[in-house]
């Protein structure tokens, strides 16, 4: 396969995977509130935080040998394999640990406080999620750990794009699984053991696939090297401390949030988020195929083909994002309680903050993409950091206080401090290395963000107004994308042509933008 064949089939699966996670995130609520009542479901969602955040060790330590098997490559097999199986050993240990770490939660009771309830008062609920855990445990081990290395050995050899359509599939049987078992009537436990199948099951046609591909570029089995294993180990923590911490920032609310408002808050966060959420996955399948063309242009000091990669993100921003935020905040409702039958309570202005946070969020993504794509791990963990604090600290002030609506303010506060601070190590590092900071597009894509706080404002306060106030904030987001067009450069405004001349019915729109 060519490379650029691999490239696009990588996208494609990687476009194909957003999109099932994108349709399971709106499809799976309603039918699990169907058949369970809320506790039972946000203790579920509770169950797959704490999940996500103890995997953190392991995908750090899987994503630096990642990129260890990369630099070494076809030119030392022999080295290669000695990593490979050395980290193996070391991934498997961790795996086993994490598991270890499951039953300490249960043993002492800590599990029942993240879960945000008491065990007098639903004993067989609590022992259930404990065994769901240790079950997401095992199937971790099995499904996450061992194939994931080795997946990243393999893309070594070009095998990427294969892992990234078994991550289609992946994706696909752990949403139907639990799902399938919910609507025959499967309670918490028994869902759990529907995805260990359903994992398994999969797992099993995964392993077929993968020892045959490592028989085939010889990465047989040499004896692992605990020295070196440790030495990979070690250098991978300060990646480790930053997806830790990226993960508290975005998925670990759930371990606060669960204890605090309990599992019926939870779920009313959860599922107000999902909007969010599917926004975030649609700016992703911008962001990660630009990625490799922004460093390209980063490196060779081309400030026009920079500014027109920074410009594609910020568009989607002035042009769609930031509109689509109040257009939805004036419809939303209605299908909301449609969507969570009527058992959850629509919070307009807890939909509004966390929409702003997304909208914070990707107005940042190109001086994310500058620190990220240069390796600036220290940065990297120091904001991560920081948004972390800000999180957990605002959460454990708020939330107590004012509910579920602390949770959505924390997330904003972060999300503004971390954008601050990329934006100025990226300007800092584009300066340093004879770029420079594109300040109008960037200041008109910050002007969208605030017309659409705005207009949310007003119709949270007044939503008698609400038609008006949409009426007045679509002037001023048309108004908007007028001035933002005429600062684009002309490498984007000649990418934004060929494409917009293709679309039937829109080439007279262009020309009114160009003229």
């Amino acid at each position: 396969m060519s490379t650029a064949a691999r490239l696009i089939s990588g996208s494609v699966a990687s476009w194909a995977q957003i999109g099932v996670t994108m349709a399971s995130q709106i499809v799976l609520v309603p039918v699990y509130l169907s058949y369970w009542d809320v506790k039972t479901y946000g203790i579920w969602l509770a169950i797959q935080g704490i999940m996500s955040a103890l995997s953190m060790l392991d995908l750090g330590h899987q994503n630096y040998m990642g990129f260890e098997f990369l630099r070494l490559g076809r030119m030392n097999i022999p080295m290669l394999r000695k990593s490979f199986w050395s980290a193996l050993v070391f991934s498997i240990m961790i795996s086993l640990f994490q598991i270890f770490l499951i039953a300490v939660l249960i043993f002492t009771g800590i599990l029942t406080v993240l879960l945000g309830e008491s065990r007098a008062t639903d004993p067989e609920l609590i022992n259930a999620a404990g065994i769901a855990l240790i079950l997401q445990g095992v199937s971790w081990l099995a499904v996450m750990t061992i194939p994931g290395l080795m997946g990243r050995v393999l893309a070594a050899f070009g095998y990427y794009p294969r892992f990234a359509w078994w991550g289609f599939l992946y994706t696909i049987v752990v949403g139907m699984s639990p799902l399938v078992a919910v609507v025959l009537g499967a309670d918490l436990l028994m869902a759990s053991v529907a995805f260990l199948i359903g994992s398994f099951t999969f797992a099993a046609a995964l392993y077929v696939d993968i020892f045959r591909l490592l028989k085939r570029e010889k990465i047989r089995f040499v004896k692992p090297s605990l020295p070196l294993g440790y030495s990979n180990f070690i250098k991978s923590i300060p990646l480790l401390g930053k997806s830790l911490f990226e993960n508290v920032r975005q998925q670990g609310v759930r371990l606060v949030l669960a204890p605090l408002a309990g599992p019926v808050g939870l779920a009313a966060f959860s599922t107000m988020r999902t909007g969010a959420n599917v926004a975030l996955q649609g700016l992703n399948t911008i962001i990660n195929p630009l990625l490799p063309d922004l460093m390209r242009f980063l490196h060779d000091r081309d400030q026009p083909r920079s500014e027109a990669a920074f410009a594609t993100v910020w568009i989607v921003v002035v042009a769609f994002m930031a509109p689509g935020v109040v257009i939805l905040q004036t419809f939303v409702e209605p299908f909301y309680i449609f969507w969570t039958q009527g058992k959850i309570t629509f919070d307009p202005l807890l939909f509004a903050i966390l929409s702003l946070g997304v909208l914070v969020y990707a107005v940042v993504q190109p001086a994310m993409a500058v620190v990220i794509g240069n390796n600036l791990t220290k940065t990297q963990l120091a904001l991560a950091s920081m948004a972390a604090v800000i999180v957990f600290g605002i959460l454990i002030l708020l939330v107590p206080v004012i509910g579920i609506l602390g949770a959505a303010i924390a997330l904003l506060l972060a999300e503004v401090a971390a954008a601050i601070g990329y934006k100025i190590y990226a300007q800092r590092w584009l300066n340093q290395n004879a770029l420079m900071w594109p300040k109008r597009p960037f200041y008109l894509a910050v002007i969208s963000v605030l017309i659409a706080a705005g207009s949310l404002t007003v119709m949270i306060w007044r939503p008698e107004f609400k038609w008006l106030t949409l009426g007045i904030a679509l002037f001023f987001f048309i108004w908007n994308l007028w001035r933002y067009w005429q600062v684009l450069p002309v490498v984007a405004i000649e990418s934004a042509k060929n494409v917009i001349v293709k679309i039937p019915g829109i080439r007279r729109l262009f020309f009114l933008f160009d003229s």
